[in-house]
């Protein structure tokens, strides 16, 4: 399991905000190996890799960095002893182009300028080894998509000399294609005697790329050992303390009056006279490549963005209404729970409390002056209810895991009680318990009578929580499938059926 030297050895490290949310941890890394480190959201995997790469400093305990105590002080001076780190937080700046973002600190110069074309040079053969060299190197970050500016970041740490390389879910916004590239690189890495730490939740991707595994659990580690010798269910169960369920109860499910309608929408070629209807007490998924238009469907019925034709009714009886803005869809008892959780649905700095009382005003101020009390009451209530993990209800939630900040958003939708529920990518980026968590609030919402629609690009889970699967293909409904005649195979086809019809029209 291990190969020569120690590259680090960590020693006893705690870390202790307001409560411990690391315990004497101790492990060591070795060159040329891949240390998978999962764990539930909240286990303190970040708080391990930030410690680690100078974004924190340890409570307690010590490290040892090629036989010095190493104790970095900022990111910058655990990246010049050769310890770089790819977060889940993109480290880029969106006004600059690729090639500037990849050589901030090293711009080559001439004549007292930017030396535009030997950055260019400098650019293209890294952006080569994450399958980028399709991309202008002078192309604005920001005008990029996710996946892209992932490999960007990525890219950003294949330059110079590492001993040391973190990265932090760096599959969870890449194609197929994309993390082909990505293991590869890893290979070229462990080859040159690099050490590696991994965090995902993606126990399959682990067991590809891993030589051993390390798992946290409530900040203390629980398991280090060679990841051959463990399946993926008894590492869920190390993970989360417990059996988790490989199958969902909907036996008390039970679909009821038409409760949304959607006629005929039209938007572009990115919506394409799509029409379906959702019933109260089912989970209807929606299933479709990416791009193929699923978001875009949900954000027309939220009023987020306009369309160019088409109809919607909702209610019961169903009654047609015209919702133009996210607060006429309020109104009419629709909420999303957007994929991009980050960027459009939570505010960051501010606290648990402040993030789930958003848009409930109602419920906690009177003559527009906010009852503190009512706030910190309100966010308990849910924080108990779904098991949020956090301090106190002041803490920040930027500081909270990603299925806590999840669960946090999910709250102030659940307080505003709406009978449609529209769900983006609700368990991406989360650990395996956050996930059932998730699960069972869906059957929650429909013993209630809701009716909850899910985009989901895990195909297996849209086949264990939903009572039906719509499939979306190049902006089409084009199939709905039930639990009785659904497979893999039939939605899979279904989903790539409009591509494949128009890759005929054009060759014939």
């Amino acid at each position: 399991m291990k190969s020569g030297q120690e590259i680090l050895t960590i020693q006893g490290v705690g870390k202790t905000y307001s409560e411990p949310v690391l315990v004497d941890v101790t492990l060591a890394l070795y060159p040329g190996k891949v240390l998978a480190l999962t764990g539930e959201n909240g286990a303190g995997k970040s708080t391990l890799s930030k410690i680690i790469g100078g974004l924190t400093s340890a409570t307690t305990g010590q490290m040892i960095y090629q036989g010095q105590p190493y104790a970095p002080a900022t990111r910058k001076e655990a990246e010049k002893l050769g310890v770089r780190m790819v977060m889940q937080e993109l480290n880029l700046l969106p006004t600059l182009s690729v090639a500037e973002n990849l050589f901030l600190e090293q711009l080559p110069h001439r004549f007292g300028w930017i030396d535009r074309k030997k950055l260019t040079e400098m650019a293209r053969p890294v952006m080569a080894m994450v399958g980028l060299q399709s991309v202008d190197p002078n192309t604005l970050v920001g005008e990029l998509g996710i996946g892209h500016q992932q490999m960007i970041e990525i890219a950003r740490n294949l330059i110079g000399e590492s001993r040391v390389l973190i990265l932090d879910e760096p599959t969870a916004m890449l194609s197929s294609r994309e993390v082909e590239l990505l293991f590869k690189q890893i290979a070229l890495f462990k080859a040159r005697g690099v050490s590696i730490i991994y965090i995902s939740h993606r126990l399959d991707e682990l067991a590809i790329i891993a030589d051993d595994i390390a798992v946290l659990r409530d900040g203390h580690l629980v398991c280090v050992d060679d990841i051959k010798r463990y399946t993926s269910d008894q590492l869920v169960s190390l993970m989360v303390g417990r059996d988790l369920e490989s199958s969902f109860d909907l036996s008390g499910r039970q679909a009821g009056h038409p409760i949304l309608k959607v006629e005929n929408f039209k938007r572009g070629k990115i919506i394409r006279d799509t029409s379906f209807t959702l019933y109260s007490g089912e989970v209807l998924g929606i299933s479709g490549l990416v791009g193929s238009g699923r978001t875009e469907l949900l954000r027309a019925i939220f009023g987020a963005d306009k369309i160019d034709s088409g109809s919607l009714l909702i209610g019961s009886p169903l009654k047609p209404v015209a919702i133009r803005s996210p607060a006429e869809a309020i109104r009419h008892g629709i909420a999303l729970v957007t994929e991009d959780r980050k960027g459009e649905g939570l505010l960051l700095p501010q606290s648990v409390a402040a993030n789930i009382s958003l848009g409930n005003s109602d419920k906690i101020s009177h003559l527009s002056v906010v009852n503190a009390l009512s706030e910190t009451t309100l966010a308990n209530k849910h924080i108990k209810s779904l098991a949020v993990r956090t301090t106190n209800t002041a803490q920040a939630v930027e500081s909270l895991s990603g299925g806590n900040q999840q669960k946090v958003l999910i709250s102030r939708w659940l307080e505003r009680d709406c009978e449609v529920v529209l769900f983006d990518e609700p368990t991406r980026g989360i650990d395996v318990g956050a996930k059932q968590d998730i699960y069972q609030l869906l059957n929650t919402l429909t013993s209630k009578g809701k009716g909850v629609v899910v985009v989901s690009s895990d195909l297996r889970e849209l086949m264990l929580v939903c009572d039906r699967i719509a499939v979306i293909s190049d902006g089409k409904l084009v199939n709905t499938f039930t639990r009785d005649d659904w497979s893999q195979d039939r939605i899979l086809a279904a989903a790539f059926s409009a591509y494949q019809h128009a890759e005929d029209t054009v060759s014939e």
